[in-house]
């Protein structure tokens, strides 16, 4: 959209747990407008009562896929999210969510680019964790973590970028970026 605030944007939350939750919360502080579902009842219901204006739900993940005017759908539950039944019906302009593996086999990446959706690999999304795991290990700092973590933006658009380059969906610039840099700092060690 040519604008990185999430401002009047409709963001569908599927899973309002561990990441969900909070992920709510930063979308309503951008002053996004949240649909959220859960399979657990009291994890809707604890985000409803804490946001009764600015969050609306959803029975289930397949209503939350087609809601009308949904700009970006957040997988953060369970992985498989994006199939072959899912991404036909799928609303959104943008995926971008914390779940793991949320494609369904091979092959679905390049529908979903098929359809003019963009993805925003999970593995990419979710970095901030391992970091912050990568960082404990040196005795944790909250600003360094930080700093690291503020870098998934800009390694987010080189892979949008590199996709466009290689005419290939995210999923696949992802992963040869990621190829590259581990090949990169073997040869640095001498393998």
């Amino acid at each position: 959209w040519g604008d990185p605030t999430l401002r009047d944007r409709k963001v569908g939350i599927a899973g309002v747990g561990k990441v969900g939750h909070h992920l709510v919360e930063h979308l309503l502080a951008e002053g996004a407008e949240v649909v959220v579902t859960d399979v657990r009842e009291d994890a809707v219901r604890r985000i409803l009562d804490r946001h009764p204006e600015g969050v609306t739900a959803v029975a289930d993940t397949e209503a939350l896929i087609r809601v009308e005017g949904l700009d970006i759908y957040a997988p953060c539950a369970l992985g498989g999210a994006l199939n072959d039944d899912s991404v036909p019906v799928l609303t959104a302009k943008v995926v971008c969510g914390a779940a793991n593996n949320q494609l369904a086999h091979p092959g679905v990446e390049k529908d979903i680019a098929d359809r003019g959706i963009l993805y925003a690999p999970d593995y990419v999304v979710n970095a901030g964790g391992v970091i912050q795991v990568a960082d404990e290990l040196h005795g944790f700092d909250f600003e360094r973590c930080k700093a690291k973590a503020s870098k998934i933006f800009d390694t987010t658009l080189a892979i949008f970028a590199r996709a466009k380059t290689d005419g290939i969906p995210p999923a696949a610039a992802a992963d040869r970026i990621a190829e590259q840099r581990m090949q990169e700092a073997a040869a640095a060690r001498g393998r």
